[in-house]
């Protein structure tokens, strides 16, 4: 019996308390995500805004809260920016079933197409009455690349729809269809093949001469509001735990995985569950048999200790079991770590704390802690012992950097110690798909990334980035130094200590990218980006990886998709 058979039975009982309103979520990427990380530092103690860790983002609570603070508090108004308010008046343009009837006329277009489409600026078709509202956007993503030394014909070429609604104010749905080929630089290709995956893909196939790839796209959910504190989201799509550009926790970097989600917000607190089920592994052309399941449940607990100090703990747990979830993982509100233990201690169980403290209306400061597995004497024995799997991730924000406005900064810190993530078997280790459930370079690294954002004006956005990385690779013959998740940590190379971030074939990566980008109408962008990318084995014998590239592209009513690691 798979994990799915249990959802039924779930929903008959929660049925009946299906009576509040309910929420749609932000998808990841938007361009909404940039006025609300930036609006949760200028408000500094919003009690809703500030409990933004975990993803995407719920409408029914940033939007009113964002409303709220725009009406009342003449000092946040003070501090935004002509742009500021460009993307505020956007967000509320793009979630009018969350406004009143009488704000969301002040949106309507002067000019219609056709008499039917663009009612409002943001919806091909939108439509809004007292118990439905219906939203329909086409999704284009297309481009072409240009890599040196490279006379393959690069490009992604991304078609498809989104919708998503409310019924009654009391059932919300979103759904996304999107067909896809594209060609991706040589690194990334090499990737796909050392992976057997499409970075937050599934299933694909070959798609016309080497490196091509075609995969179709499909996601959706359900929402609820169980009680009027608790929504309940059932579907098939990504999540996200963190404030940073990456989670130790959770990402979304790999592909869609069913789940089933419960949010809690009350008081000072927002809780959340997620039960997940997960794809063991996947080989290519597999025909038509069925690919092995495993399971995840994760809870995280966001407390805002002070108006602008929030503390979180996190507790996850992956497994596998022959046609059945583990029973005792579905309750909410116990410690995962004792009932692994009480079954035999089978299952690859984690935990982990995360911050985020709003600084001065100018800043903040976050960071996520993690703990796979370890042993106190040993890690203060500091003679790398290879069960000590920890990584930590320390972060700044830093927006209207030095008095210029509209000038974002972070920086970023991940250090993640050899065997993390990964488990004695091949079937629990932090993977779904082939790929990664949190950091995507898995293990075995020391990262550091740089983010400079800078809005000269409404629609133009200038983006750097920068990361730096080194990691002990395993060399030939599938010798396990810790980076790679996917090997059991049985097969670790050695003996059990002297196991350090570097531990292997060491290499250090160094990336950095330039995009220029022009809101041309609502949600339509016309995009600019150049990259450059070095990947150096500290071994005389393998030459240095280059990477210089060059991308045009047009996207619409989709986030980026970019491929950083």
């Amino acid at each position: 019996m798979q994990f799915k058979k249990y959802l039924p039975t779930l929903a008959v009982v929660l049925s009946p308390l299906m009576g509040w309103a309910q929420t749609t979520w932000l998808p990841r990427g938007d361009k909404q995500e940039i006025i609300l990380d930036r609006l949760e530092i200028k408000a500094q103690k919003d009690p809703l805004l500030n409990l933004s860790k975990t993803k995407p983002y719920s409408r029914e609570f940033f939007v009113p809260a964002v409303r709220n603070y725009l009406n009342a508090d003449s000092a946040l108004d003070a501090h935004l920016t002509k742009v500021d308010k460009y993307y505020v008046k956007s967000l509320l343009a793009n979630n009018l079933e969350w406004l009143p009837e009488e704000e969301r006329e002040h949106y309507r277009s002067k000019k219609l197409v056709g008499n039917t489409f663009y009612q409002y600026p943001a919806g091909l078709f939108e439509t809004h009455s007292k118990d439905f509202d219906l939203v329909i956007n086409p999704v284009l993503n297309i481009g072409y690349m240009n890599e040196k030394d490279n006379d393959q014909s690069l490009f992604y070429n991304t078609r498809g729809i989104t919708i998503r609604g409310r019924i009654a104010k009391r059932i919300g749905f979103h759904t996304s269809l999107t067909d896809n080929q594209e060609r991706y630089p040589t690194y990334v290709q090499d990737w796909m093949t050392e992976r057997t995956a499409v970075p937050g893909a599934g299933y694909y196939k070959d798609f016309k001469a080497a490196g091509g790839r075609d995969f179709f796209d499909a996601r959706g959910y359900i929402t609820f509001g169980a009680t009027k504190y608790v929504d309940v989201t059932f579907g098939y799509d990504k999540n996200f735990i963190g404030n940073g550009q990456r989670s130790l926790f959770l990402s979304d970097f790999g592909n869609n995985n069913l789940f089933l989600k419960l949010n809690t917000r009350i008081w000072k607190f927002n809780y959340q569950n997620l039960f997940m089920e997960l794809t063991n592994a996947y080989k290519s052309n597999p025909g038509d048999d069925l690919l092995g399941k495993k399971y995840a449940a994760m809870h995280h607990l966001d407390i805002n200790i002070t108006k602008w100090l929030n503390i979180g703990v996190f507790e996850g747990v992956v497994f596998g079991r022959a046609n059945r979830f583990e029973l005792g993982y579905l309750v909410p509100v116990i410690f995962y770590r004792s009932v692994e233990r009480d079954q035999g201690s089978p299952d690859n169980a984690l935990v982990g704390m995360d911050f985020k403290a709003n600084v001065a209306r100018t800043a903040q400061l976050y960071g996520q802690l993690v703990f796979d597995e370890f042993k106190l004497s040993e890690l203060t024995a500091g003679n790398g012992w290879w069960a000590n799997k920890l990584g930590y991730q320390l972060g700044a924000k830093y927006i209207d950097a030095f008095t210029v406005k509209d000038l974002d900064l972070q920086l970023e810190l991940n250090r993640v110690r050899p065997y993390t993530y990964s488990h004695y078997d091949s079937v629990a280790n932090y993977s779904h798909y082939n790929q990664p459930l949190a950091h995507p370079l898995m293990a075995n690294f020391n990262e550091w990334i740089g983010v400079a954002r800078y809005r000269p004006a409404p629609k133009w956005m200038i983006e750097g980035r920068a990361m730096y990385y080194t990691q002990g690779l395993d060399s030939t013959g599938n010798v396990n130094f810790g980076s790679n998740l996917f090997l059991p940590s049985v097969t670790r190379s050695g003996g059990d200590y002297g196991h350090e971030i570097g531990s292997g074939w060491k290499t250090n990566t160094a990336m950095a990218s330039l995009l220029l980008s022009y809101e041309l109408k609502e949600n339509l962008f016309l995009e600019l980006m150049g990259m450059i990318r070095r990947q150096r084995y500290l071994d005389p014998v393998v030459p240095t990886q280059k990477s210089t590239i060059f991308n045009i592209g047009v996207r619409w009513n989709i986030g980026r998709r970019d491929f950083y690691f």
